[in-house]
């Protein structure tokens, strides 16, 4: 069954994109662990680490393009299952750090003992186990995706309202987040994070193990959603995104299947969330900021709607911008961001990957040689 979904469901831009990345999972820690640092072919531990994240937002990014590109539904949330999974992430590696701590004690994060806290929050219990902490990185987004969803598409709330509501989700929960008494280091968050699964976070076989599952990771959300919008559920999702009331009329329930893709889809956003906090060392409420998933829609619909290949590779192409833009004109980005945007819904409507494909198909057609009259009839 594997090999039959391998070889019938996945197109050519599907096998190019697992190909690239399964070289990179191998080759970047390579170069980076391998190669000495004089040398041209070295992947600097900074490049590594950059790398990694943009394998990460790439991840939200296919996450985004799930619900959006083939079901219709426009986040502008996403951003909170990401940074819930993160937060996840941070918790456990605050836990690790025990007596090493500023403070040395053994059970509470440093900040909580700034804070005079006396005893470990019970949202906090639990989190010095990795198994748990992955469980929550899972359960956290996808049960407040699903809860939400439950709510919100059974009263049919659609369009525009729908991504009001989903950008007013994760402006409350960066409020709250922000608050010392919850409990999750206030606008300070979760840092100065020391080991995970025993092993030095900071290491540079550390750094270059994270980016690799990073990759893996991008490939499995792939593989997840590829099976999922060629699936007979797909072609629903397609049918709820073109006409919705139409698809009710015919007997589907509609709830039900954007209440699916929205849950997979908020569960992958977490997993990336998780796997970007040890990257970069540091989770706080700003990653709940509504600009981020903004952001996020701006990487979908460069990089093609309706793609999945092309969310991932607009998610890489535009933090690429960013890290060279801020650091040449850091003035300048939200113009450019903002410019780049307007460029692609004029003039790229279908994203870099969609109008790409489209030429592709033209040239082929026109290369295709007019089709047998038949005898006796002149050829049109």
């Amino acid at each position: 069954m594997l090999t039959r979904f391998l070889f019938e469901k996945i197109d050519r831009a599907g096998w190019v994109f697992l190909v690239l990345l399964g070289i990179a999972a191998v080759l970047v820690p390579v170069l980076n662990l391998a190669v000495p640092p004089g040398s041209m072919f070295h992947v600097s531990n900074t490049a590594v680490g950059l790398w990694g994240k943009y394998m990460t937002y790439a991840l939200l990014a296919l996450a985004v393009d799930l619900v959006w590109g083939y079901c219709g539904i426009l986040s502008l949330g996403h951003g909170a299952f990401f940074a819930l999974g993160g937060y996840a992430m941070g918790m456990y590696l605050m836990r690790q750090i025990g007596p090493r701590g500023v403070y040395s004690h053994p059970v509470l994060p440093d900040f909580m003992v700034f804070l005079n806290w006396t005893q470990l929050p019970v949202t906090w219990w639990g989190f010095s186990s990795f198994t748990y902490a992955m469980l929550m990185v899972a359960l956290v987004p996808g049960l407040l995706a699903f809860v939400f969803g439950w709510f919100a598409f059974r009263s049919r709330v659609t369009g525009v309202y729908l991504s009001i509501i989903t950008q007013a989700l994760t402006y409350a929960l960066m409020l709250a987040f922000f608050r010392n008494d919850m409990g999750f280091g206030g606008n300070n968050g979760l840092t100065d994070f020391k080991d995970i699964l025993g092993f030095n976070i900071q290491s540079q076989v550390t750094r270059a193990v994270l980016f690799s599952l990073s990759v893996l990771a991008l490939m499995t959300g792939y593989l997840v959603a590829r099976a999922i919008v060629t699936s007979k559920a797909g072609k629903i999702l397609i049918a709820i995104r073109d006409a919705e009331a139409r698809t009710r009329f015919l007997g589907y329930r509609v709830e039900n299947f954007k209440l699916f893709v929205w849950t997979v889809s908020a569960i992958m956003a977490g997993i990336a969330g998780a796997l970007y906090v040890p990257q970069v060392g540091i989770i706080n409420p700003s990653e709940f900021s509504p600009a981020n998933s903004i952001e996020t829609i701006v990487w979908v619909a460069v990089g093609g709607r309706g793609t999945l290949v092309g969310a991932a590779l607009g998610a890489g192409l535009v933090n690429f911008a960013k890290s060279w833009f801020t650091g040449a004109f850091p003035q300048g980005w939200l113009f450019a961001l903002g410019g780049l945007f307007i460029f692609v819904t004029l003039f790229l409507p279908k994203g870099i990957l969609g109008t790409f494909t489209d030429w592709w198909k033209r040239r082929g057609e026109r290369r295709q040689p007019p089709a047998a009259s038949p005898a006796g009839q002149p050829a049109e």
